[in-house]
């Protein structure tokens, strides 16, 4: 069944979605997109858009690149492991969700909010729709769950990069959600401080991951202090050996 342009034709709509709820780790990523009323000329360039879940890496790599382009206003926000922790993950996702609304209505002014799943809490004075699988049934909607998976898998690597111990946890195949090798990881060296605490399979030992070499360098003007105060041991004999 094909995606509608929009809900009601009569007024501006602006769609939102979130990624990343049932992590074990980090952000929780929402977008907020207004979609124009009739298909973008270029349309037929670039994959269909549809729900992010749907769609390989690369596919929704060409979809940003397409959506950035051709929508009326869009943005991307987060809430904070922090913040989920202090809120609970259903109210730090909805926190996200305003503020990518919050950082549209900048742009562009709407009219009405179309919303993925079955709960949303109110923003401002807009009225809104939720739709269960909205991200199957509209464009905005689509287009939003695409940009929120984008920028969240994209934040997981740049974590990973500046923190290499990440990789113990298979972050970069699992992007933080409970895979059996995160779940492994979690038993044998506990979680780190990018893990949500509140959520039960965190609920154990911590431990602090270190900056990889490079990272650490860039935010001092002495490498040789940073060589000298690292610790050589068995952790982190690999973090100075190349």
């Amino acid at each position: 069944m094909p995606l509608s342009l929009y809900l009601n034709k009569d007024v501006l709509e602006v769609g939102t979605d979130e990624v990343a709820r049932g992590c074990l780790l980090g952000r929780v990523y929402a977008a907020a997109v207004i979609w124009p009323q009739e298909e973008p000329p270029d349309s037929s360039y670039y994959p269909p858009i549809r729900d992010s879940k749907k769609l390989t890496p690369k596919k929704r790599e060409q979809l940003k690149e397409f959506i950035e382009a051709n929508a009326i206003a869009f943005a991307v926000s987060y809430a904070t492991e922090q913040e989920i922790d202090k809120l609970n993950i259903l109210a730090a996702s909805q926190l996200a969700m305003h503020r990518a609304l919050d950082k549209v209505r900048k742009q562009v002014d709407f009219d009405h909010i179309i919303v993925d799943g079955n709960y949303f809490i109110p923003f401002n004075t807009y009225t809104f729709n939720t739709f269960e699988k909205g991200d199957d049934k509209f464009y905005s909607i689509a287009a939003a769950s695409i940009l929120a998976k984008v920028y969240h898998d994209q934040y997981i690597k740049d974590l990973v990069t500046e923190y290499p111990d990440l990789e113990k946890y298979g972050i970069l195949s699992n992007m933080g959600y409970g895979a059996s090798q995160h779940m492994k990881a979690i038993e044998k060296y506990g979680v780190t401080q990018f893990h949500r605490k509140t959520f039960k399979p965190c609920c154990g030992k911590q431990f602090t991951v270190k900056k990889g070499i490079k990272e650490l360098i860039d935010d001092t003007d002495n490498e040789a202090e940073i060589i000298e105060d690292l610790e050589i041991n068995d952790d982190n004999v690999d973090l100075v050996s190349t």
